[in-house]
């Protein structure tokens, strides 16, 4: 669904992301993982069409992302830290979407509002939202438009214990729907019962891409996060 061919994208002197590789197909749920700075939020962006590669290109659905942007109605994206024009109700916030994405709100999925009770607090300003409430907006918009593709970056961040197990919950639905998810988080004990595959970079480069279960057979680890440590160590 989502293919890398040769990506390569430098700023000045940093190569951000060096002649990557990669397909994402259907019905995964990959967790994007590495150190700060290893290129996993560069290659989100090129994915959504934010930054442009110096080489190569990204397909989806077959086809070159370069100078098209419709293919992005078929992504959700929920950023790390979300921002929002601050004098605008969340009310506001979704009727903007809506209406920007037209064609893409005929199949509303509200699932979110309702386990967020965000319909209780649809007339609040934006400034006056905690860090969690912007993270369960955030998190609402991203599943709202029922895309093909959801890109999750550090979704849990912020949330109450039981906000970050509502949101599992939806993440796992949409998976089993045959969804694409694509999720960077440094909390790896949340990702256990989420993914399907590990994809780690570091340095701008792919260091590995396996399948979790067979992550956890070559290392002998039930547990992603010592799975992912055993394994580093032979680096």
């Amino acid at each position: 669904m989502i293919e890398a061919k040769n990506i390569t994208k430098t700023f000045g002197k940093l190569k951000a992301l060096d002649n990557i590789s990669l397909s994402f197909d259907k019905g995964q749920c990959i967790a994007l993982l590495g150190p700060n700075g290893c290129g996993k939020t560069t290659l989100i962006k090129t994915i959504l069409g934010m930054v442009v590669p110096n080489s190569g290109e990204i397909l989806f659905d077959g086809k070159p992302i370069a100078k098209e942007w419709l293919y992005r109605n078929q992504i959700g994206y929920m950023p790390q830290i979300g921002r929002y024009p601050e004098n605008m109700t969340i009310a506001n916030i979704f009727d903007m979407m809506k209406d920007i994405r037209k064609e893409s709100a005929k199949q509303l999925d509200e699932d979110l509002i309702e386990s967020f009770n965000l319909n209780s607090m649809m007339n609040k300003k934006m400034h006056t939202l905690s860090g969690g409430t912007r993270q369960k907006v955030s998190a609402a918009l991203a599943f709202l438009f029922n895309p093909d593709v959801l890109i999750l970056d550090e979704p849990t961040a912020g949330l109450d214990p039981l906000s970050s197990e509502k949101l599992k919950e939806k993440i796992i639905i949409e998976k089993e729907k045959g969804k694409l998810v694509l999720i960077t988080s440094h909390v790896l004990s949340e990702l256990d019962e989420l993914i399907t595959q590990v994809f780690y970079m570091q340095d701008g480069k792919i260091l590995f891409y396996k399948n979790l279960s067979e992550l956890k057979n070559e290392t002998g680890e039930e547990k992603l996060t010592k799975a992912i440590s055993k394994i580093m160590m032979a680096y």
